[in-house]
Formats: structure tokens, sequence, C-alpha cells
């Protein structure tokens, strides 16, 4: 043998989800939302209603993975 390993099992699949369940489970928890500009924000889900509108409390807003302040109650749409 040349010394390398193989592996005989495919790889790994991802499992799609459906993404209003996976939310209402999260509601209650802590979570982190990264919006397609960059930015995150992390806090309690407090609610998520049938557009996917999420309301966060207790909010950190975080730019380039550095904390930029705390916003508390936010609405994010």
């Amino acid at each position: 043998t040349d010394g390398l390993a193989t592996s005989s099992s495919p790889p790994m699949a991802t499992v799609p989800v459906n993404p209003k369940p996976f939310l209402l489970n999260l509601t209650g928890k802590t979570v982190i939302v990264k919006l397609k500009w960059g930015m995150e924000y992390k806090g309690y889900l407090v609610s998520v209603d049938s557009y996917m509108n999420l309301q966060l409390s207790g909010t950190e807003e975080y730019i380039d993975g550095q904390c930029s302040g705390n916003l508390g109650d936010i609405l994010i749409r």
C-alpha cells in the first residue's frame, strides 16, 4: 500500500430542513443571526412569524467578529 487511508463510505449528504419548524423550535433560545451583509446579531429569540420575521431581545450586534454594541429588543425582517 501507499500509506494513504481510503474510505468506502459515500460522502456525507446534507439533509434539507424546513425553515419554519426549525425556527419555531429555536424560540426561547439564544441564537446568532447572520445577515447577507455580514453583520451578526446574538440574542434571545422571542418569536417568529409566518413571514419569518425574527424578534430578538437582549441583542448584541457583531461586525467583523467584534461586538459593536447592545441593541436590546430588535426585529429582523
